[in-house]
């Protein structure tokens, strides 16, 4: 999933400085389950804006709405005939969702209210970690199911380096070395011969910008 985070208060409220009609438009997928930009998140945010500008004296239309994915055009079509009523529209999905968004509304502001972090996964409940980096050629298969182009601080695709200390990672000691924790995995799966396997160089080109991608079935449309 797409983690993010919501922007801080003062710097959402200064985004809308000079509005006097926005609308607050969430995504109930990713950043929902991260507790960034889902309905509730939305609300949240509503109901902040309302209070300060109304502690300032200032009248101020602050609407809300959530759809299901922002990223996907068709569930954007439910909203899009009720924002060019408004000023601007602050967008809680990721940086993703929120260009769609400005494509389909061009010219009405959009504005940011999160910041995008990463692809990542869940541990434990309020806990998100980056899990891959969508590098375009991906070698979970060798490496026992753990990414080390993500999980190594380094990006070493042959390791582990000579900075490994007990499992941990010379970069930050808190975390866990990468290729520790593959050769375990490995190890545990009966498949420490792929650990001795050299990796030729990265191929970039595999992740050039910006990425688009074709179904077979849409080829020539």
């Amino acid at each position: 999933m797409i983690v993010a985070e919501r922007k801080p208060f003062d710097e959402i409220r200064e985004m809308i400085e000079g509005f006097s009609r926005v609308f607050i438009l969430g995504c109930d997928t990713c950043v929902s389950v991260c507790m960034a930009g889902g309905q509730k998140e939305v609300g949240l945010l509503a109901s902040q804006l309302r209070m300060s500008f109304k502690q300032d004296g200032r009248e101020m239309v602050i609407d809300e709405g959530t759809v299901e994915r922002q990223c996907n055009k068709e569930y954007m079509e439910l909203v899009l005939n009720q924002l060019p009523a408004y000023d601007a529209v602050i967008t809680l999905a990721c940086g993703a969702g929120a260009q769609l968004l400005a494509d389909l509304c061009e010219p009405l502001q959009i504005l940011p209210g999160v910041n995008t972090r990463f692809i990542g996964m869940t541990p434990k409940d309020g806990h998100w970690v980056e899990r891959c980096r969508a590098c375009g050629d991906c070698v979970l298969d060798e490496t026992g199911g753990i990414c080390p182009v993500t999980v190594c601080a380094k990006g070493i695709m042959n390791g582990p380096c000579g900075g490994t200390d007990h499992g941990k990672c010379e970069v930050d000691k808190d975390k866990e070395c990468a290729w520790t924790l593959i050769y375990a995995r490995l190890d545990k799966m009966g498949k420490l011969d792929n650990i001795r396997k050299a990796f030729p160089p990265r191929n970039h080109s595999a992740q050039s910008h910006p990425a688009s991608q074709v179904h077979e079935a849409y080829k020539g449309e």
